[in-house]
């Protein structure tokens, strides 16, 4: 591929912007504005509740949406594109301009995002040798071609062109990763080349730190923070002189971790930040305005240097606009500061967008039948057959789990069984009995297992736990990344089973959980420590489709589908205890409900009265 750069290319600017900045003025087609924006994401809400989120925003005062664009989720394969359906932002973004907001577009090529991998597709970070958001010539390659896709869709619907995108970011955040400002640049042209003539702007946060590395001459340079915005503008002012103050993200809310604490911030608190920052005549952007869900395997993963940080299933966020919809204190908190410095009210005390929605009463679910896991994973696809076991990437796998098997001998009595390199978590099984799971932290202490001199069948079911989507670890891959002891000794002849499971078809898993389990297993040995895991069904009957919460008392680890959607991960470690379940996943009648428990199977599932995602602890201090 013959690799042009973006300003070598030609671009056909139709206007002037839409938006412009005057000294510390934004301006609007020639009069003072203030982008009074929030964050909707259109990959976390289903699109047929695409409108009515986007109102009750409208409603909370809010002039502007804005999005991020995951490249991921619109080429998992590379070369394959897909804007259908879900994936459709030209549709969501022409439908926020057709209810009156305007669009601010944030296209990376990284998002974050709590996002997998940060937006970035696992084939591109499965390169080898590629070096990730830098002048790397093979990853910029890889950018253009996906901006030649999506690029051009945007720019269509750009103000200056009649749509309602009046501002697109460039790269994001990006003072918190490098300082290749040759590659901003080029990110910058690339933008300009492929039609983008509204306002480009970067974000970073308000430090040194990360405005040296993130901002770009010329170009408005935004601000991401949740407090102190009269020290963000004091810093901004200190270095790019008189520019308007935008804050391009403004944390009302925090995102939660599987075994952290469920994060929340006060109405009253975050209200006041917002005042301060609109006295000081700034613009901001709600960061989420509304969170919605990582559905499926979306959802990323931090690691804070000692351990791998997974984020929950819910992206709810404390947002002003709930997961399932719900408008909170923090919406009222925020109204009323908003239509104070819109100096109108609008449509933001229109009820309709402030009632909730409709819910599933609280009830038990039929009690459910159950099958064998590991029958269900042999059923599903190939497996490939090498002498190390084979990583995702080498698998071409995303997400979901991988299950090696082996055939080693373990010695007589008691030895340790070990993984080096294990991305991110394991459970293991001798001659088809659960005998204990290693995590990544701790995996090459190993665990004992018991042998008598012959050879078992070793099975290690992996499961990808969320790729890293902040930080230097951003990309890193998935799987057994070294190596499988029996004490000091390599395990040898492995088979991989590929197991995408957002890619599979659940009537095929429950289906394979019938068929007889190969080999003997003697349910007596003293490997086995406790209960197995299952393919477990039930059904939910409805009236009338509505939301939901699907609580999962007393089960361990898993995931859960409605109907053939995958609704996303569960874990008794909380802190999320229920599922959101929209309604348009719903059916009049009767739905299915099926679930892979990696462990041990609870009680009979149960819809409750409203979310469950923890116990709340204040969290303000680290915005």
């Amino acid at each position: 591929m013959n690799q042009q750069h973006p300003a070598d290319q030609a671009s056909s600017p139709v206007g002037g912007p839409t938006l412009r900045a005057d000294g510390a003025t934004l301006l609007r087609d020639g009069a003072p504005h203030r982008l009074l924006s929030g964050s909707i994401h259109y990959f976390r809400v289903h699109p047929d509740q695409w409108e009515d989120r986007l109102l009750r925003v409208r409603a909370m005062g809010l002039n502007t949406v804005d999005t991020y664009v995951p490249w991921n989720w619109h080429e998992a394969e590379r070369g394959s594109f897909d804007f259908t359906g879900w994936r459709d932002v030209e549709r969501f973004v022409r439908l926020a301009g057709d209810l009156g907001l305007d669009v601010v577009v944030r296209p990376g090529p990284y998002i974050c995002a709590e996002w997998d991998n940060g937006g970035l597709p696992a084939w591109l970070t499965a390169t080898p040798g590629i070096r990730l958001r830098c002048s790397d010539e093979t990853y910029l390659a890889a950018v253009a071609a996906w901006f030649d896709e999506l690029v051009p869709r945007l720019a269509a619907l750009q103000a200056s062109r009649g749509g309602p995108i009046v501002a697109v970011q460039v790269e994001n955040e990006y003072g918190s990763y490098g300082d290749d400002h040759a590659y901003m640049a080029w990110v910058h042209d690339a933008l300009a080349a492929r039609g983008i003539d509204e306002l480009l702007f970067t974000a970073d946060g308000p430090t040194d730190l990360m405005l040296d590395g993130g901002t770009l001459p010329g170009v408005l340079a935004a601000a991401t923070f949740g407090s102190r915005p009269g020290q963000a503008l004091d810093k901004l002012t200190g270095r790019r002189g008189e520019q308007p103050f935008v804050c391009a993200e403004f944390w009302n809310g925090w995102f939660d971790h599987w075994g952290d604490p469920h994060h929340v911030r006060g109405a009253d608190s975050a209200a006041s930040d917002v005042r301060e920052l609109l006295d000081l005549g700034g613009s901001v952007s709600l960061y989420m305005a509304h969170g919605g869900t990582n559905f499926g395997l979306t959802a990323g993963a931090n690691h804070d240097g000692t351990r791998i940080q997974p984020t929950v299933t819910s992206y709810d966020s404390d947002a002003a606009v709930a997961e399932d919809g719900t408008v909170t204190p923090k919406f009222f908190a925020l109204r009323k500061v908003l239509t104070e410095h819109r100096g109108d009210v609008g449509d933001t005390q229109d009820d309709r967008w402030i009632q909730p929605p409709v819910r599933l009463p609280a009830q038990a679910l039929p009690p459910v039948s159950t099958r064998p896991l590991l029958p269900a994973l042999w059923a599903l696809g190939a497996a490939t057959a090498a002498s190390s076991p084979l990583t995702f990437e080498q698998l071409g796998q995303n997400a979901g789990l991988v299950l090696h098997t082996a055939t080693p001998i373990l010695p007589r009595g008691s030895s340790t069984l070990s993984i080096l390199g294990l991305h991110d978590r394991a459970t293991v099984y001798v001659d088809g009995h659960e005998v204990g799971v290693l995590e990544r932290e701790t995996s090459h202490r190993g665990l004992t297992v018991h042998g008598q001199g012959v050879p078992v069948r070793l099975e290690i079911l992996v499961e990808n736990l969320g790729r890293i989507n902040y930080g230097p670890r951003l990309g890193e891959h998935k799987g057994i990344l070294g190596d499988v002891l029996v004490e000091r000794r390599i395990v040898h002849g492995w088979t991989s089973r590929s197991l995408p499971l957002d890619l599979l078809p659940v009537d095929g898993l429950w289906a394979g959980g019938a068929t007889g389990e190969p080999g003997a297993a003697d349910s007596d040995r003293a490997d086995a420590v406790g209960p197995q895991g299952v393919i477990a069904r039930t059904t939910l009957d409805v009236d009338e489709p509505a939301d939901a919460f699907l609580a999962l008392p007393g089960w361990t680890k898993g995931f859960v589908w409605v109907n053939d959607v995958l609704l996303g991960r569960y874990w008794e470690r909380g802190p999320q205890h229920t599922l959101y379940v929209p309604a348009p996943l719903l059916r009049a009648g009767s739905n299915t409900v099926t679930v892979l428990e990696l462990h041990e199977v609870g009680s009979d599932l149960e819809l409750k009265d409203e979310a469950v995602l923890g116990e709340p602890e204040e969290y303000v201090e680290e915005l």
